[in-house]
């Protein structure tokens, strides 16, 4: 039995192969396929390329659960040989759905679907929805060990994320954006990306009407979206310590009941079995903190959209805090003083103007009039540095560090972490002793949360 059930488990992997390398359908391994997933009670239709794993679920909601951490090795003992075939068949067919993708014009319903897929093959890695593919949200696998018959790609998810972001992208491209936006019923259709708010911020100034209506309603979408995954980990961060010089305001709310308790204990009558309270106590609430001065500098060029994104939205939350002054600066070849819009990303975006070359040049001449106060003043500069006047540029960031400034070189703020940076920068700021942060949105947030809380 154990013999039957390998052949099993290896037509299934053998059709996965042959559908992602080979367009054809192989009628023999189809009619195997076909017969293995009747012997073990599974649906015909995890074999349907047309079916999205959302419509499967909905009418067989049992498969949620095994659909759910399946790729995701389990420590202990060999699994059961017989679990190995029905794992076959669902990693197959979350593996087929996401990553043959074919070719030709993509409409918004198969863009949907596909974003539905990748976010059950996230769910099969252990993952959230939407972890992999961007939005500030990090991975956080949930299984551990090793086990038998599936793949272990936990460490692979590093890479995965990446992929399929670029699949995103390919299928983005390969729609009649335009046409799907003049449409309310199939603009409905796009769930916001990363990709996609990519190519609505590019297209922007040629979409009017209706198109423009509907492509604003998306990036707002995918803003607030973001900004609620980000405001979670800067929450908090300009708290600073209590001032006691400061007296704590009488009000109820700042009342310190088990203190005001202790201290009239000596009050206590028991006879009456009541405490006569000669003083109450309130809790001391107001902070030491310093007007902090935070300015963003971000490349806008045509490599860096997400980090322009993530930037923009993560200025936003900062500008929100108390004591925090927040201004952002866009540059390609030109340099654009975002500050008036900075406390709404999706205004602020708008206004961005993305692609072209790049020259940190004309950004630093409107960064350098803001640092008035250099030990209250943090200066993140995002690029990835590949710039037209490498020295110059240099020159001045060396001279804000110098100064007392923080200065913060960021290589790229993505939710994968991957991005090049000029080597030739790379070297000269880790000798400076400010090296470049790798990249995860979530090392910015760490850095300006332990500044601004100094």
């Amino acid at each position: 039995m154990t013999d039957a059930q390998e052949n099993r488990r290896q037509v299934l992997y053998w059709r996965l192969l042959s559908r992602l390398f080979d367009h054809e359908e192989q009628s023999t391994l189809e009619s195997a396929s076909l017969a293995v997933l009747q012997d073990i009670g599974l649906p015909p239709a995890l074999l349907d390329p047309q079916a999205g794993v959302d419509s499967i679920v909905q009418r067989h909601p049992g498969l949620a659960a095994e659909f759910d951490g399946v790729m995701v090795p389990e420590a202990g003992d060999e699994r059961d040989k017989a679990a190995e075939v029905r794992r076959a068949a669902l990693v197959s067919k979350v593996l087929l759905n996401v990553f043959a993708t074919g070719s030709g014009t993509v409409t918004a319903g198969q863009l949907s679907r596909w974003q539905a897929d990748a976010g059950w093959l996230e769910r099969a890695l252990g993952c959230q929805p939407g972890q992999l593919r961007g939005g500030g949200r990090q991975a956080s696998p949930t299984g551990t060990g090793t086990g038998s018959g599936t793949p272990d790609l936990s460490n692979l998810i590093p890479q995965i994320g990446p992929e399929l972001g670029a699949l995103e992208a390919d299928l983005v491209k390969r729609m009649h954006l335009r046409e799907v936006l003049a449409d309310p019923a199939l603009a409905a259709q796009l769930t916001p990306s990363m990709s996609l708010i990519e190519q609505l911020l590019r297209d922007k100034d040629n979409l009017s009407g209706v198109a423009l209506a509907n492509a604003k309603s998306l990036i707002r979408r995918f803003v607030d979206e973001v900004a609620e995954v980000l405001r979670t980990q800067v929450e908090k961060a300009s708290t600073g310590a209590l001032d006691r010089s400061v007296p704590p305001k009488r009000v109820f709310r700042n009342l310190d009941l088990d203190r005001t308790i202790w201290k009239n204990l000596t009050n206590w009558s028991p006879e009456e079995e009541r405490l006569y309270v000669d003083r109450l106590y309130y809790r001391h609430t107001a902070r030491k903190t310093t007007p902090q001065r935070l300015i963003a500098v971000v490349d806008q060029s045509g490599s860096m959209v997400d980090s322009m994104v993530n930037c923009t939205i993560l200025a936003s939350i900062f500008a929100g805090l108390p004591r925090v002054d927040v201004h952002l600066i866009a540059y390609d070849t030109r340099a654009l003083d975002l500050t008036p819009w900075v406390a709404d990303p999706f205004e602020t975006l708008l206004r961005t103007q993305l692609g072209g070359g790049t020259d940190g040049t004309v950004a630093m001449a409107l960064t350098q009039p803001k640092i008035a106060e250099p030990r209250n003043t943090v200066v993140v500069w995002i690029s990835d540095f590949y710039e037209s006047q490498c020295e110059q540029l240099y020159d001045s960031m060396a001279a804000i560090h110098r100064s007392g400034a923080k200065f913060i070189p960021v290589g790229s703020v993505t939710s994968s972490g991957r991005g090049s940076v000029n080597p030739w920068f790379r070297e000269r700021f880790k000798d400076l002793g400010t090296p470049v942060i790798s990249g995860h949105i979530r090392k910015l947030v760490h850095e300006l949360k332990t500044f601004l809380t100094i």
